[in-house]
């Protein structure tokens, strides 16, 4: 039996398990250690269990996760949430619909420090959504333009999907932030004009606008917000700058994260413990998927699957382009049921040879491993706000019970709009992505 033949079998297989709500690890080491046997044995399976796991565990770039996880959890319970939300609103809350882009500018702020588009759309939903519903902003548009915002923190470094994709890219994490920065910029920006367009063609949704803020108040809002300013300076100056390697970098923000955290009296009463356990929880259940992803892509390795799909597109004669849309549509159907952690881990090993093996716009091998990042990502945070899924919509809607799900899909519709655009911007682009590299260079 072919390669190609078991690989599709054992994939059948796994989203079965997936329908089964088998967890997402679980899963992909079930179908990849099941495949391995099928195509090697069980002897060769035993042989790379005894090592593959460690060596992976073991690699040193790894430890960097545990560390920006942890940054998240003591800037969530630092307050900064709240400092960056004051500031965004003293600025431009009194221009229509100002209050919900001052969501969104916090959420783009908290997810430079934070690193996870989950725990952005939940510290920021707490914060921000109280103050949208008591300005009289309609539902969906207070909950949907939160649960697009919190889609900022995969993208807005530093990010640990992003570090996870150059693990897997073998690209430099640094280069990898830099590129991420212009996007992210658009991406909130993007959000920010969806939502001037959405009150001005209903004026209602918006609500009244708050006083405008003099120049001192903003300003004083603003000296609020220098934990924030600080640590991203530090943290993204100092990779790029070549002062600390990726994971010194980290270091350097938890003690930051965590003197603020400490100085506002985040980490009493528990709060501590809290902010270790967070962290050990999510650690805990990234690497289990990535001892999944793992077994997988070992068994899609031995069963030549991903050769097998390379060699048919190039008989095919695809263009590079309609191979690239057609990866970016697998990734909208996937991230229906699938995490972007899981669909990184699942999809990069077999996507990434197929992208470097075409030409796009006489990119290098390194630039086109960059861009291609970008877009993945980028079409990576639709899926958390698209259903049936929508992780960042089934958070919104567990801190706003009184907000249905079929609301808040409704409202972050005009947002997908934007992602679509800008997903086309960075193929049409690549400059978008690769300008600060460049610049830099």
């Amino acid at each position: 039996m072919s390669g190609m033949t078991i690989g599709l079998t054992m994939g059948a297989i796994m989203m079965v398990m997936l329908a089964l709500r088998v967890h997402i690890g679980i899963s992909m080491f079930l179908a990849g250690a099941l495949g391995y046997v099928w195509a090697s044995g069980w002897d060769p399976l035993l042989a790379y269990l005894k090592n593959a796991p460690y060596g992976r565990f073991s690699l040193y770039d790894l430890s960097v996760v545990p560390l920006f996880l942890l940054m998240g959890q003591f800037a969530t319970h630092g307050g900064l949430s709240k400092a960056l939300f004051r500031a965004g609103n003293a600025f431009i809350g009194h221009w229509r619909g100002g209050m919900a882009m001052a969501g969104v500018s916090a959420c783009a702020g908290f997810g430079a420090i934070c690193g996870s588009s989950l725990a952005t759309a939940a510290t920021m939903s707490h914060v921000v959504l109280p103050e949208l519903k008591r300005h009289q902003y309609k539902p969906s548009l207070a909950a949907g333009s939160l649960a697009a915002g919190g889609t900022l923190g995969i993208l807005i470094p530093p990010s640990v999907p992003l570090v996870i994709y150059a693990i897997l890219a073998e690209q430099n994490i640094a280069k990898l932030f830099v590129a991420a920065f212009i996007p992210g910029v658009l991406a909130a920006l993007g959000y920010m004009l969806v939502i001037a367009i959405v009150t001005r063609l209903d004026p209602a949704a918006g609500g009244p606008g708050t006083p405008k803020h003099s120049w001192a108040e903003r300003m004083a809002t603003l000296v609020d917000t220098w934990p924030v300013m600080l640590i991203f300076a530090v943290v993204i100056g100092g990779i790029y700058g070549g002062l600390f390697t990726p994971t010194e970098a980290a270091s350097v923000g938890v003690i930051a994260t965590g003197i603020a955290a400490w100085k506002s009296g985040g980490l009493k009463n528990g709060g501590l413990m809290e902010c270790i356990y967070g962290t050990a929880t999510g650690t805990g259940m990234m690497f289990l998927i990535l001892l999944g992803a793992d077994m997988l892509n070992a068994f899609m390795a031995v069963s030549q699957m991903p050769v097998e799909v390379a060699q048919w597109v190039e008989q095919m004669g695809f263009g590079p382009f309609t191979v690239l849309f057609a990866i970016i549509l697998i990734y909208l159907l996937l991230g229906c049921v699938m995490d972007s952690l899981s669909m990184i881990l699942l999809t990069i090993p077999i996507f990434l040879p197929i992208i470097l093996g075409m030409d796009y716009y006489g990119l290098t091998h390194e630039e086109k491993a960059i861009w291609f990042g970008m877009v993945a990502l980028v079409v990576m945070e639709i899926g958390l706000i698209t259903p049936p899924v929508g992780m960042n919509v089934f958070i919104i809607n567990s801190m706003a019970k009184d907000i249905p799900l079929a609301t808040i899909f409704r409202g972050v519709l005009p947002f997908l709009c934007s992602d679509v655009l800008r997903i086309l911007l960075l193929v049409a682009f690549p400059a978008i992505s690769l300008i600060m590299l460049r610049w830099l260079a």
